[in-house]
């Protein structure tokens, strides 16, 4: 089994300080999870807006945000209007291929004042024709035993299954541990896993890792990991069976190839109609334009 421990590269996205721990250039993806994003925990005071993400697209990928703390308005040119609470997560499919597409913003609400969030991207098998949609789910499986809190966000974990719909075999687990414990980590066949620390410290194979720390642990199938964590730490086990096709990225956009990339870029920026419309008069959000990409896309 390889281990590598991956240190986030912090950003400002929309006026929140953001953790970015995937993609990077030593690892692109953990199964079809090709992006992941640790926003907060913030605060904000009545002058500050929060979080304020104008009108921008996706393809080729579902965006998927699991809410801590806080709340967030989801806008989206599907038409649907969603607000999302902490134990809470957020679906939005955008399609396949190069006619498909969707757009969307991204509020912290009015007289709310903090945000804590885990943001990951799920890549679409560019095999399937898969159409726009978006989904919200307020219940997830939620258990404890011997101390640890479980909250399932998808797929297949000791026994239960989360309702959040899949296009390739993923798992997303929230732990968090109320009193040290040393977890076995339930393993499936052909999966690569990641273990974002949220907070607290947690050892694995021998080494500790701390907040916004990503460990990633690939060729599993023959070796059982297991996870130490102290008291009031909280991670997110993340995992999945890798897609068979290249997974590129680039902005908000994802596809099996850079000429792809690039239509997606002209597709947005010159309004095509793949992505939707968003009304946005009288709002403080503004459409957001597609960088242009570099002549050779590193890969």
């Amino acid at each position: 089994m390889s281990v590598d421990k991956l240190n986030a590269i912090t950003k400002d996205v929309g006026g929140i300080p953001v953790a970015r721990l995937l993609p990077q250039a030593g690892k692109r993806t953990i199964g079809a999870w090709c992006f992941l994003d640790h926003a907060g925990p913030s605060e904000f005071t009545d002058d500050n807006a929060g979080l304020q993400v104008g009108a921008h697209p996706h393809t080729n990928l579902q965006t998927f945000t699991w809410m801590l703390e806080g709340e967030v308005w989801h806008q989206d040119s599907l038409g649907y209007r969603q607000l999302i609470k902490p134990k809470q997560v957020n679906l939005m499919t955008a399609g396949t291929g190069s006619q498909r597409g969707i757009s969307h913003t991204e509020q912290t609400p009015e007289g709310v004042h903090q945000l804590h969030a885990v943001q990951l991207w799920i890549a679409l098998p560019m095999d399937q024709e898969i159409e726009p949609n978006f989904q919200h789910y307020p219940q997830l499986p939620e258990w404890q035993e011997n101390g640890v809190n479980y909250i399932l966000t998808t797929g297949s974990y000791q026994g239960r299954t989360a309702p959040t719909q899949q296009y390739s075999p993923l798992v997303g687990v929230d732990i968090q541990f109320q009193q040290s414990q040393t977890l076995r980590i339930e393993q499936q066949p052909n999966f690569e896993y990641g273990v974002l620390v949220l907070k607290g410290n947690v050892e694995i194979e021998g080494h500790i890792y701390q907040q916004d720390q990503l460990v990633s642990l690939t060729d599993c199938q023959a070796h059982e990991f297991n996870i130490k964590g102290e008291a009031g730490s909280h991670i997110m086990l993340l995992g999945g069976e890798p897609l068979t096709h290249k997974t590129l990225v680039w902005w908000n956009f994802v596809a099996d190839s850079q000429a792809a990339l690039r239509q997606a870029v002209e597709d947005w920026n010159n309004g095509h109609s793949r992505f939707g419309h968003i009304d946005l008069e009288g709002t403080r959000l503004r459409r957001l334009i597609a960088p242009e990409m570099p002549a050779k896309l590193v890969e």
